[in-house]
């Protein structure tokens, strides 16, 4: 997600709070909402998958393996 999205999302929530959005204004600030959300949960299983756990046995255990579906 660029920063010019997530500029246009603050000024939507900055007009919301002031003066309310109209229709079409609050469907483009949902939609750019849910992008968002993925963005951030795509980089957060990015960074999941380079991590690695080491169990109290000794193995090590790679996240990248493990079935993370949220």
């Amino acid at each position: 997600m660029n920063e010019s999205k997530i500029e246009r999302i603050n000024v939507l929530y900055r007009k919301s709070q002031n003066e309310g959005l109209t229709k079409e204004e609050k469907e483009e600030q949902k939609k750019l909402r849910t992008e968002y959300v993925a963005a951030i949960r795509g980089n957060l299983k990015s960074q999941l998958n380079n991590v690695s756990l080491l169990n109290p046995d000794g193995t090590i255990t790679d996240l990248s393996k493990k079935d993370i579906n949220e």
